[in-house]
């Protein structure tokens, strides 16, 4: 479960304060993946990020009894000067007990194949593979929600079916917070629907298909 109570949100504008949200009320079930849809600006990410504890709402509360990931795959958030291994093994001492650490260690090191690359800086890493690393660290630890925002596999074909197939897996043992500009992807991974309209309300579907409706025909209306 996850209840957001009273939540706002919003960023100072040369024109005054922009809300993305406004006392926002509402209750998210146990054991549903949830597909967030609006269009773009409409806070999508914003309130991942609020649900993930990565941002602040300015007031209100997020309230849950559930384990919630990072955004999956985030490389944003490694430190340039520390190696792969050694950005691994900071993450998985605030996540993993003491006789876990080195199965985590290991789990993103062989998923993710940078090779030597595991142990240099991250600073000297391509874009491509911080984002190897980032799912791979993603993927390496159980939570109960996983946040989902567009990244569903990285890298070429072959190390994208790879991601796929452990994004699957994941799938069956926990839910998804998902943003997704691939409506598909939604519908396939998504068992109820959060949709933001253009006045930033956000109402709740219990069928994806017609919150998927809903914003095509809001679209359309530009």
């Amino acid at each position: 479960m996850i209840r957001i109570e009273n939540l706002s949100k919003s960023y100072p504008t040369p024109q005054g304060r922009h809300y993305v949200f406004k006392d926002l009320n509402i209750e998210l079930p146990s054991g549903k993946s949830v597909a967030i849809i609006g269009r773009n600006g409409a806070g999508k990410s914003t309130l991942l990020r609020m649900i993930g504890g990565i941002d602040r709402p300015d007031s209100g509360r997020i309230i849950t009894d559930s384990s919630i990931s990072w955004p999956v795959g985030l490389a944003g958030g490694f430190q340039g000067s520390l190696t792969g291994r050694e950005n691994v093994k900071f993450v998985a001492r605030l996540y993993a007990t003491r006789d876990e650490l080195k199965e985590k260690v290991a789990f993103v090191e062989e998923f993710a194949e940078l090779g030597k690359y595991f142990d240099m800086p991250i600073k000297t890493y391509s874009s491509g593979m911080k984002s190897r690393l980032g799912f791979g660290l993603s993927m390496a630890f159980k939570f109960d929600y996983y946040l989902v925002d567009e990244v569903t596999a990285v890298g070429d074909a072959r190390f994208k079916q790879k991601c796929a197939e452990l994004f699957k897996e994941r799938h069956k043992e926990a839910s998804f917070l998902m943003v997704s500009h691939s409506l598909n992807s939604l519908k396939e991974f998504c068992d109820v629907a959060l949709f933001i309209d253009r006045n930033n309300i956000v109402y709740y579907f219990q069928d994806v298909e017609r919150a998927v409706a809903l914003y095509l025909s809001h679209e359309a209306g530009c």
